[in-house]
């Protein structure tokens, strides 16, 4: 899972305009919370055109989670 969130982290930082103020943590539990804190300014940029870019960020984090047997949901929000 660590891999996973180095490359959500990178695949973030890659979309916005301050790409320092990416932070990204995970909530362990029941189900695991990933949390992308992203600069005020660029949250359109990580959600996308009605947030195709968030579902797809999703999808590649289910599918994952799937693989080792557990679920995890992505919540982002501003820093």
């Amino acid at each position: 899972m660590k891999d996973l969130l180095e490359c959500i982290n990178c695949v973030a930082k890659g979309l916005v305009d301050n790409p320092d103020e990416v932070v990204v943590g995970i909530e362990e539990g029941e189900e695991c919370a990933v949390l992308l804190h992203v600069a005020p300014e660029d949250l359109g940029k990580v959600i996308g055109k009605s947030g195709r870019t968030a579902d797809a960020l999703r999808t590649i984090l289910a599918a994952a989670a799937r693989k080792h047997g557990t679920t995890c949901r992505l919540e982002i929000m501003e820093s």
